[in-house]
């Protein structure tokens, strides 16, 4: 039996580790996992050791509250992996744990194989140093990633962006827009979808803001994406205003009918642009946070979200901390819910998915590893 530990801490990791594992077990039969994930990656019969509800820690200042709770978890995770003694363990994302920890994994002898890269381009490039040392392969999904590596004499495979497959699939299944509405209660009027987060501190800061522009649409209707961590009762406080509505975990049949979107920066704004849907991207941290983001990145980066980072230009508008305010979104908004505005976002879409790489991500990365791991093992032996 071969044994994987898979570590994700966040709802993409978990959406990214479930596809690959799925491929892992097509090519290894007697594959077993225990993983820190969350849903989808339990609901591939793996033994879940935590979720990643318990994980999400978001800013600096909510990093510094919860400091405890994280090296409690370190430790926990350090001592979970010997006794558990897998084959190797996979990290998926989620740098700042990931990292600690790929270093006492290195330093056990145990193979390290990491499955999306950290964003050491933006943040922290002198992170490639050590990642160099602890990883023993790295798949990366970005396809400047790779570009970025070699500068540091670091061989990193192109696996592809695991979304086009994971959207793709969920296609085959989606609901249409009728049967969506009947599920959930809508009308029929266009849907502005809202995208806040699944974090508490990322919804509350922006929700309220996404929201202050629904009295000026009333010809459509506004739906909140629910976090599946998070309950009906939660967003409760968030409804109190007319021809508004919220969906828990069922993003992507919300993605799927949705007219237009405001999504909080991050994998969501990628997820709308493969699902079709002309955005405005929203981010507003707290001010301290905003500005040590700031002293770290410096000029490296022009843009927050993916869309725009993969495209090299600006295909959506962010509007980020003092920029988001309600007259900003009514006017991005207008911009995009019809005309030449939106025509041009969609057809920059399409090159945008051009250029992740195609179907395959998951499969790529899965055959990967386990050749990978083939060589390890003859070089060990």
């Amino acid at each position: 039996m071969s044994k994987y530990y898979v570590i994700a801490g966040e709802a993409s990791g978990d959406l990214h580790g479930a596809n690959l594992i799925k491929e892992i077990k097509k090519l290894d039969s007697n594959a077993a996992f225990r993983c820190w994930g969350g849903d989808l990656m339990e609901d591939e019969e793996v033994e879940l050791v935590k979720h990643y509800r318990d994980l999400a820690f978001m800013g600096f200042l909510e990093v510094i509250k919860n400091i405890r709770t994280i090296f409690k978890n370190m430790k926990f995770c350090k001592e979970d992996i010997i006794k558990y003694k897998p084959d190797a363990v996979i990290f998926i994302d989620y740098p700042g744990f990931n990292l600690r920890i790929a270093e006492f994994v290195h330093e056990n002898k145990i193979p390290t194989l990491y499955y999306v890269s950290p964003q050491v381009w933006a943040w922290k490039s002198s992170r490639v140093k050590k990642i160099k040392v602890v990883v023993d392969k790295m798949y990366v999904i970005l396809p400047f990633e790779k570009t970025f590596y070699k500068k540091f004499d670091y061989d990193v495979t192109f696996v592809g962006h695991p979304l086009i497959d994971a959207i793709e699939q969920f296609k085959e299944k989606a609901i249409a827009k009728q049967a969506f509405c009947e599920k959930y209660g809508l009308n029929e009027k266009p849907i502005i979808a809202l995208l806040p987060g699944s974090r508490i501190q990322e919804i509350e800061k922006k929700l309220p803001i996404m929201l202050s522009v629904v009295s000026k649409y009333k010809e459509c209707q506004f739906v909140i994406a629910g976090a599946p961590s998070r309950s009906n009762e939660y967003y409760a406080s968030f409804l109190s205003k007319e021809n508004v509505h919220v969906v828990v975990n069922d993003t992507y049949n919300l993605l799927n009918n949705a007219h237009v979107a405001l999504v909080t920066s991050g994998t969501a704004t990628l997820e709308t642009a493969l699902f079709k849907v002309p955005q405005v991207v929203c981010y507003k941290s707290s001010a301290f946070s905003y500005r040590i983001a700031k002293l770290l990145i410096g000029k490296r980066i022009k843009f927050i979200s993916l869309v725009n980072l993969i495209a090299g230009k600006e295909i959506v508008k962010e509007l980020i901390q003092s920029e988001l305010t309600e007259p900003n979104l009514i006017k991005e908004l207008g911009l995009i819910v019809s005309g030449e505005g939106r025509e041009n976002m969609l057809k920059e879409y399409k090159l945008l998915e051009d250029k992740c790489g195609g179907t395959g991500a998951s499969f790529n990365t899965a055959n990967g590893m386990l050749k990978t791991l083939e060589e390890l093992n003859r070089t060990r032996n």
